[in-house]
């Protein structure tokens, strides 16, 4: 195949701006430096451990283990000793690397560690090349899954996978090497990592990593010539209420290109008020970890920005083959809009397996179909609408099988609601309730139980209605924003 990132080939002396991590940056030929003198140190290895904190190290630190054809594991610095030492033992990494000075923890004391130094190996000449590049089917990142019933499970993601989904990215979004993305997300996930890291510098453009998120810096890097924004909805939650007063804000969003949000759905308040302060539609798109990119809204090439619904991820991107399966497992073969079933997918964006689970990997696949366990519905045109997770976001209730995104969204619409997560609990009549989890805009005095329901039941139907309304300070999230319902039905 040819190479991963093909703008590194022009030399050493490529002063185009590559990476810039809050006042610390480097050129295109500066990283290929970097990158370049540490291939040496991980020449031979089977796999790299990158202790991906934020960083200008964790990118050079990746993009030097693509270069010499070692798959990396970017591991989470947040991750607790039992998980992290279940990570360490299963990938088996032959050392670690981590930019100087920081302190691993114990799991990885036993490995040896190289520190990356972004700048090492400036003023290198032309012979300091990277090596030839290695098989597309070879393995680039092992990246792991959270674990629901057991210990996160390794997928590894091939450089073909890369390559297709960032590639089908840019088709859809009319990305280009112009293009200067800003974000905030971690470097441990596919969706900071290989979209907001390896995305750009496979397009030749420039990433600006704001390391902590706030929406000062937003406005601060749009403003000064970023024309794209990638976040996930917490983020854009926070974008939404500062703009109610911060019309630097406003006016940054309104010259960006392209606002993207992903890894968790944004409620559709959020999306009308964004819209309506700053004239900017934010574009959803689908992926996961061992599918990387799926489905996105695409873009007018011209940049005048997407004409969308809020709560559809678009259509397949490029090679994505895609269908919906009923639970018998027989394929839809008619879009209404309204039947739901899960999302199953093919394609060379694909995973090739999950690292010493060859009956996890086998489990995951249908045929040549990969099982995502995302429950949706498909529009006529082709658009997906995601409803949630079988395991946690498809209820069934009296018969009906309900989405729990959809009252969620209709929940989240109501003005004593400040955030909300719905999931089914078991019930004798029933088979599942809908229960509803809900932090209210006024702590000391919130909407009551039996307002919020028949509010659901006016905007959707009866049988959605939340038969049990239970009040929190804040929703459980993960690393990045998810809601997690496990935690909330424990």
């Amino acid at each position: 195949m040819s190479s991963l990132f093909p703008a590194l080939a022009a030399g050493p002396d490529d002063p185009r701006p590559a990476l810039r991590f809050g006042e610390r940056s480097l050129s295109y030929g500066g990283l290929r430096a970097a990158a370049t003198a540490l291939v040496p140190r991980l020449a031979g290895a089977r796999r790299v451990a990158v202790w991906a904190t934020p960083s200008a190290e964790t990118a050079v630190a990746v993009v030097a283990a693509l270069l010499a054809g070692v798959p990396a594991v970017p591991l989470n610095p947040r991750t607790g000793a039992r998980e992290l030492t279940h990570i360490v033992t299963d990938s088996a990494p032959a050392l670690v690397l981590a930019a100087p000075g920081d302190d691993l923890p114990a799991p990885l004391a036993g490995l040896p560690r190289v520190d990356v130094a972004p700048h090492a190996g400036e003023g290198a000449g032309p012979d300091a090349r990277p090596p030839a590049e290695p098989d597309a089917e070879a393995p680039a990142l092992v990246v792991y899954t959270s674990g629901t019933t057991g210990p996160p499970k390794g997928a590894v993601l091939p450089r073909r996978a890369l390559a297709a989904s960032l590639d089908a990215l840019a088709d859809a979004w009319a990305w280009t090497a112009d293009d200067v993305l800003v974000h905030a997300l971690p470097l441990f996930h596919v969706h900071g990592l290989v979209l907001g890291v390896l995305g750009p510098l496979r397009r030749g453009g420039s990433v600006r990593h704001l390391g902590r998120f706030t929406p000062e810096g937003v406005a601060r890097e749009l403003a000064d010539g970023g024309t794209m924004l990638f976040g996930v909805p917490t983020m854009y939650h926070r974008i939404a209420e500062a703009l109610d007063t911060d019309e630097d804000l406003a006016g940054a969003l309104a010259g960006a290109r392209l606002l993207v949000s992903g890894s968790a759905a944004l409620p559709l308040p959020d999306h009308e008020r964004i819209t309506a302060a700053t004239g900017r539609r934010v574009v959803e798109r689908y992926g996961m970890t061992e599918t990387l990119m799926l489905c996105s809204v695409r873009v007018d090439p011209r940049g005048t920005g997407p004409a969308h619904r809020p709560g559809s991820v678009g259509t397949p991107l490029r090679g994505v083959g895609l269908r919906l399966v009923r639970d018998d497992g027989t394929p839809l073969t008619a879009y209404d809009g309204e039947t739901i079933g899960e999302v199953q997918v093919r394609g060379p964006n694909l995973f090739t397996g999950y690292l010493n689970r060859p009956d996890a990997t086998a489990a995951a696949f249908d045929g040549e179909w990969f099982r995502t366990g995302d429950m949706a519905v498909r529009d006529p045109d082709g658009s997906l609408r995601l409803v949630g997770r079988r395991a946690t976001d498809l209820i069934k209730s009296g018969g009906f099988k309900i989405g729990a995104g959809e009252i969620e969204n209709v929940l989240l619409a109501h003005p004593g609601v400040r955030e909300a997560a719905v999931a089914g609990e078991p019930d004798a009549d029933l088979g599942e309730r809908v229960v509803a989890w809900v932090v209210p805009a006024d702590p000391v005095a919130p909407p009551a139980a039996e307002e919020l329901a028949d509010h659901v039941a006016a905007q959707l139907a009866p049988h959605k209605r939340p038969r049990a309304v239970r009040y929190l300070a804040e929703l459980p999230r993960n690393d990045m924003g998810k809601v997690m319902k496990r935690a909330l039905r424990g």
